[in-house]
């Protein structure tokens, strides 16, 4: 691909001239080989290391390669993993997905290998650099069509590393005529509250042409894509982190806390996990009141999202029997059978007991793990009553 926008060199994702040089010695790279082998533990390194040099193109790594490994992911750790709302694609058109956020790694990596396996135009994917807790990673997930969302900048370069990002995001959907994945907050909803955050929204409107924040929006073409994990096996390091975050304010995760989070949510247990793509949003800014205040704008565009990914959200027993015991009621009884809730109660006491930390408050850490797991629910509630 010609590459004639020398401002995104830093941030973009890999094309196919850059595979040789990129792709080729990275398979040798001795760090990688612990990685490869956690996803498919019966390969022969010799022959992935023949088959990666074979390679030329992007699009090939991701088919033959990448997709290969993260279902081959899912089918040792999900009981079904499905995409719905295919039919909400307009074949053509590139789109900006955005999606509530579980795990750090799968959450795009699952979306863009079912878009492949149903023979769609995989997304570019927006990764934070604070992940890249080994030189090698940066590397990986560009050629994975990933490109770089610069968080460890000094403030002073923010409002800057912003612009270029937004105008990374419109060039790639508007003159390359590829989708977008995004989060829609930066860092996962530790609490599953997914709510849609408002600087995300203010970013993503600075790189258009047009002065009006709503008409910005529009131009990315935004469709957001419900995540429903069954399980997250992330949570109880979730409750962890705000155990030590109320006892130490001050307490921030290490770069190894991120690798095992990464980790964790690759190797562990995550039952049915279904994806679905919602209509766009652009529609409902044609009934939409006509208003001029920026802040307006930006709270109509996350209600907007967040009315989409509540609405569209699979629930499964473990919401309903989270939500039952935070709130001391049987409202959803009817939701789930004695063997579910059995399984459910086994599950969570299971992940519980995982946490080992000084001071450690069980009744605190329980609520967390109820909260995470009944706040879809409430969400429904919200959008549906």
């Amino acid at each position: 691909m010609e590459n004639n926008h020398p401002e995104f060199e830093e941030i973009r994702a890999f094309y196919d001239e850059d595979v040789p040089e990129k792709l080729w010695p990275l398979v040798d790279e001795p760090a990688i080989e612990p990685f490869v082998k956690a996803a498919m533990p019966d390969l022969n390194m010799e022959q992935f290391r023949k088959q990666i040099k074979s390679l030329h193109t992007i699009k090939e790594f991701q088919s033959q390669v990448v997709a290969k490994m993260v279902l081959g992911i899912a089918q040792k750790t999900t009981d079904r993993l499905e995409l719905k709302g295919l039919d909400n694609l307009t074949p053509g058109r590139a789109s900006l997905f955005v999606t509530n956020h579980r795990d750090i790694v799968l959450d795009s990596a699952f979306l863009n290998s079912l878009l492949s396996v149903n023979g769609k135009e995989t997304a570019e994917i927006a990764i934070g650099d604070n992940l890249f807790a080994y030189p090698w990673i940066k590397d990986l997930v560009r050629l994975n069509r990933s490109f770089i969302v610069m968080r460890s900048v000094p403030v002073r370069q923010m409002l800057e590393v912003s612009k270029r990002l937004s105008s990374y995001i419109h060039y790639t959907i508007q003159e390359k005529k590829v989708s977008v994945w995004i989060a829609q907050r930066e860092g996962r909803s530790k609490d599953s509250s997914d709510k849609t955050q408002a600087s995300v929204i203010k970013m993503l409107a600075m790189g258009g042409e047009s002065r009006d924040l709503i008409q910005n929006i529009r131009s990315l073409n935004v469709q957001p894509v419900a995540l429903s994990y069954e399980y997250d096996p992330c949570d109880y390091l979730k409750a962890q982190e705000f155990q030590l975050k109320r006892d130490n304010p001050d307490w921030k995760k290490s770069k190894e806390d991120d690798v095992l989070s990464m980790v964790t949510g690759i190797q562990g247990y995550k039952g049915r996990v279904v994806f679905t793509i919602c209509p766009e949003i652009n529609g409902t800014f044609d009934t939409y009141p006509w208003i001029d205040d920026r802040n307006a704008q930006v709270n109509c565009v996350c209600e907007t999202i967040d009315h989409a990914l509540h609405s569209h959200m699979v629930l499964y027993p473990v919401n309903y029997v989270a939500y039952n015991l935070r709130f001391g009621t049987d409202k959803y009884a009817d939701r789930y059978s004695k063997d579910e809730e059995d399984k459910v109660l086994s599950y969570l006491n299971g992940q519980l007991a995982k946490i080992q930390i000084p001071n450690r408050d069980e009744d605190f850490l329980w609520n967390c793990l109820l909260t995470m797991y009944s706040n879809p629910v409430v969400n429904y509630e919200n959008v549906k009553f």
